[in-house]
């Protein structure tokens, strides 16, 4: 049987507060309302049969209009029956095509006294409630293993997620400075995250210090090395998309080089833990141990952390681009030409230079948690 470890009251106070924090930004208004119809409704619908009959297939691609019979699970017509079209457009990426059995996000359009349907459009496979199983199982896995810990790191998991939907990028949007704002963010979640899983003791202190000054150094870097690899931030996935949606004021290229050291946070946020909690466990098992023995301590820890640590980002970030870089081997690509290409480069730059914050936070954390573990003996 799992035995939970009785929390702290410190700790305690800081999940309330974080609770607390967390309602308080999950209702703040961003100043961007969904885009919705009062005489429309988003319902969960099960294909009952589909007519592909106007589906033009060419190769690989599907094209036309796919009709679908369908019957709403939810809302105020659940039970009924009705027909749906499901437009294809030759983008796979975009498309979906849906066989009897399938669930669907539906919307459907009423009469002005919403008594009746006039239309329903199929917007795409029902994955919430398998997203919601997902979560569920995470939670219980993260918990059965971790207890108290894994609740709180459930927390501020929760709490990073509600700051970056209601704070970031609303704030993006309104053209806030890209990078001072995501630095506050991140410096914000790093405290939350931290203090809340250390606690708001010395260990918690190594750990925060440790962590800002490798996204400090990650910040410096990828405003250095991104005006020098001349670089424009429309190459990310949809970035253009936004100028042409009325947002023509946005830096593109600032939102990219803040979403790299946005992105290394968190390996960032692991190694200093690891190497502040080493420390704190060397230090407790021997009180006596002088700075510079406990510094080597670190160092000897982090040698091993980064080591993995770095390949790990190297493998998250090309396994995004892998079918760009599967085209360029099928067509021969000579690979000067694929090194300098904007997409490639925009990918080594995120690498190179998040590995460059994982690198230092190991001496960094190192040298800080010798000081303060060791400053009241030297006292």
């Amino acid at each position: 049987m799992l035995k939970f470890k009785l929390p702290q009251k410190s700790d305690l106070a800081l999940v309330a507060l974080l609770l607390i924090l967390s309602t308080i930004i999950l209702y703040l208004p961003t100043g961007f309302s969904e885009n919705g119809s009062k005489n429309s409704e988003r319902v969960k619908a099960l294909v009952l049969e589909t007519d592909n009959s106007m589906v033009v297939a060419t190769g690989i691609i599907k094209t036309g209009s796919q009709t679908l019979q369908i019957r709403i699970l939810n809302g105020k017509f659940k039970g009924k029956e009705l027909t749906a079209f499901n437009q294809l457009i030759g983008r796979m990426e975009f498309d979906k095509y849906f066989v009897a059995g399938d669930k669907t996000l539906t919307v459907l359009n009423f009469n002005q006294d919403k008594s009746k349907i006039i239309s329903a459009n199929v917007i795409d496979h029902y994955r919430i409630n398998l997203e919601a199983f997902l979560l569920g199982l995470f939670v219980l896995f993260l918990i059965s293993f971790a207890g108290w810990t894994g609740v709180k790191a459930m927390l501020s998991f929760l709490f990073a997620g509600i700051t970056i939907w209601k704070l970031l990028l609303p704030g993006l949007l309104k053209g806030y400075a890209p990078i001072p704002l995501s630095l506050a963010i991140v410096a914000l979640l790093t405290s939350v995250i931290i203090f809340l899983v250390a606690g708001t003791n010395r260990k918690g202190l190594v750990a925060f210090f440790g962590a800002m000054s490798g996204i400090a150094i990650t910040c410096f870097m990828a405003i250095l090395f991104g005006n020098l690899f001349n670089i424009h931030g429309a190459i990310k996935p949809f970035s253009e998309t936004l100028l042409y949606s009325g947002y023509s004021y946005l830096n593109l290229t600032e939102i990219f080089l803040a979403g790299i050291f946005i992105s290394s946070s968190g390996a960032v946020m692991d190694i200093s833990m690891d190497i502040a909690a080493s420390q704190a466990e060397v230090y407790q098992q021997n009180k006596g141990i002088t700075a510079k023995e406990l510094r080597h301590s670190g160092f000897s820890v982090g040698k091993a952390v980064v080591g993995t640590m770095t390949t790990t980002l190297l493998l998250a970030y090309s396994g995004g681009f892998s079918a760009l870089l599967m085209v360029f081997i099928a067509q021969g690509t000579p690979m000067v030409n694929i090194l300098n290409l904007n997409y490639v480069s925009g990918e080594i730059l995120h690498t190179l230079v998040g590995s460059f914050g994982l690198v230092l936070v190991a001496p960094f954390t190192a040298i800080i948690g010798a000081w303060v573990f060791t400053r009241k003996k030297r006292i």
